[in-house]
């Protein structure tokens, strides 16, 4: 079915000029151009998102692999996806949906919800695959028939996005798992067509309403020093606190870029050094003794003990370390 398109919340017009206030780029857009996103176009002084209710992807996920590792482990839940994306990254892992237009099924707000709700053991809706924020009436207007059904939200996003789109959609997300490529604005310049500072104060607001995990692609040679890394791990242990969950994930080559994967030293270290400020720093694209199990700030006990995507829980008991009784920040009802 072709795609249903419908007027975008987020722009205004300038003499006969349509703006996008969605993200900061705020792209300034002639009559039958599109944005940065390649999905929200400028059609007779309006602004229209043509990727509304079209979706690519449609499946159940184990929450894990969002990653989500604090959010109703060993959870399943229904993940959907569209094309397009913001950021023009040249190491995207997603790159055939993000940078591409592949073809789509129509997938109405009301019926993704029927869909979660039919799943056994389905705890509710994720946006993901491509940049769900460039979704955004899609996915507001399917989150809040997900809450009115009982469903969770999550957003698995690059958090670029001005403040006021934020704002609006924060009561409908229950958990977010944020992108943030690296501390450096010339690394968003150069790589990603962005720039920094949007992701983080995204994951700042997004901290002070629901639950936030942080995840950074480790890539060889660009972001992958001692000193970029304790800077993250820095910014997440002061902004978003200790508790935050950080997962460093192995880069392979994609897309445009062909540096080699990510050694198993540099995730090992990353690991050392998040652990020294963090209590909950893992390692994922990559299995390493001890790099995916959660373990107990206080005593050190494996409270969530990981194989893949499989999580057991088996240490915890009611949000607490079963051996020493300590807080675990972990949500599971």
């Amino acid at each position: 079915m072709a795609a249903q398109p419908q007027e975008c919340v987020y722009y205004h017009t300038r003499e006969d000029k349509v703006i996008c206030d969605l993200c900061p780029h705020r792209c300034v857009l002639n009559d039958g151009e599109r944005g940065k996103c390649g999905v929200r176009e400028a059609r007779d002084g309006k602004l229209i998102a043509l990727t509304y209710a079209e979706v690519t992807s449609v499946q159940i996920d184990p929450i894990e692999k969002k990653p989500l590792y604090h959010f109703h482990p060993g959870s399943l839940i229904l993940s959907l996806g569209t094309w397009g994306c913001n950021f023009s990254c040249v190491f995207c892992q997603n790159w055939q949906i993000s940078q591409g237009q592949l073809p789509t099924k129509h997938l109405a707000p009301a019926d993704a919800v029927a869909i979660a709700r039919q799943q056994a053991g389905n705890i509710g809706i994720a946006y993901t695959y491509n940049e769900p924020l460039i979704w955004y009436e899609y996915v507001r207007d399917t989150a809040g028939l997900a809450h009115e059904a009982g469903l969770k939200n999550v957003l698995v996003t690059n958090g670029y996005i001005n403040e006021e789109p934020v704002r609006d959609i924060l009561p409908l997300i229950d958990a977010w798992n944020i992108d943030i490529k690296s501390m450096a604005d010339d690394f968003y310049q150069r790589l990603c067509g962005a720039r920094a500072r949007w992701s983080r104060r995204t994951a700042e607001m997004a901290a002070e309403a629901a639950h936030v995990e942080i995840t950074n692609l480790i890539i060889p040679g660009e972001n992958d020093s001692d000193e970029d890394i304790q800077s993250l791990v820095d910014w997440v242990a002061e902004s978003l606190g200790e508790d935050t969950p950080l997962h460093f994930s192995r880069y392979h080559p994609a897309y445009q870029m062909t540096a080699p994967p990510t050694p198993e030293r540099t995730l090992r270290r990353a690991l050392e050094i998040g652990r020294r400020r963090l209590n909950y720093v893992y390692v994922g694209n990559m299995w390493l003794d001890d790099g995916q199990d959660t373990h107990c700030p206080g005593c050190g006990e494996v409270v969530i003990r990981r194989a893949g995507f499989d999580a057991s829980c088996r240490g915890l008991r009611d949000g607490r370390c079963g051996r020493c009784g300590a807080e675990v920040n972990v949500i599971t009802n």
